[in-house]
């Protein structure tokens, strides 16, 4: 069974949660506060960990930073704060993926499943393929309709960092500090301006794009 550790002070939610891993296959256990949780990573190999950020004794972001000085577990957050603000700092802080309480059981196995699958996939394929277009990232190349398509290094670097992290929420900070540097990681304008770029080089239907999705007011999806 995958091993997974749920962190959230509301004990009625804890229990829904314990129920429905448990229902569909998972081993789940439970803590209630942000140093049990630290605890229980430290004794257990746990495959996932679902984190709710308004904890009683340290916040939920705090918990994520010391859990990525010695763990690289993912990491899905939960949290009835529905600001992008503090989705961000989540999401910088280290979290995988984030989901807004309430929430539905379907959507977060969902997340669940698409975090799993990717942290298990330790080398990722040299070849990404959509329905769209193919990405060759040995070759740094990208085709279309079986044409080349023809992009910029920026073009290419931002493409290259969401297509290597299929499914997950990069924030703007992140894709900015990667590819033009920390200098830049307020300027959001840049990515804006790439990303048509790209949708328009790659998307089918600019207007409705479905591989290079935004995520309003805090970053980018990849969805193959």
């Amino acid at each position: 069974m995958t091993a997974v550790l749920v962190v959230d002070d509301d004990a009625h939610l804890l229990k829904v949660l314990k129920i429905a891993l448990q229902a569909n296959g998972y081993a789940a256990t439970t803590a209630t506060d942000g140093e049990s949780a630290l605890l229980a990573a430290t004794q257990h190999p746990f495959a996932l960990i679902i984190l709710d950020l308004g904890l009683p004794d340290i916040d939920g972001t705090t918990v994520i930073k010391r859990l990525r000085s010695w763990n690289r577990v993912p990491i899905l957050v939960l949290s009835a704060r529905h600001s992008s603000d503090d989705k961000v700092e989540a999401l910088d802080a280290g979290a995988d993926d984030y989901l807004t309480k309430p929430f539905g059981p379907d959507e977060l196995l969902a997340r669940l499943r698409a975090l799993l699958r990717r942290a298990s996939e330790q080398i990722h394929e040299p070849v990404v393929t959509t329905d769209s277009f193919t990405v060759d990232l040995a070759k740094h190349r990208v085709i279309r309709g079986g044409q080349d398509v023809r992009l910029t290094p920026t073009e290419w670097n931002i493409l290259e960092l969401l297509v290597r992290n299929p499914e997950k929420l990069i924030t703007h900070q992140q894709l900015l500090t990667e590819v033009w540097g920390p200098a830049y990681a307020k300027d959001s304008n840049y990515l804006r301006v790439y990303m048509a770029q790209l949708r328009r080089k790659l998307e089918p239907d600019t207007g409705n794009p479905r591989h290079l999705l935004t995520e309003a007011g805090i970053g980018y999806r990849f969805q193959p």
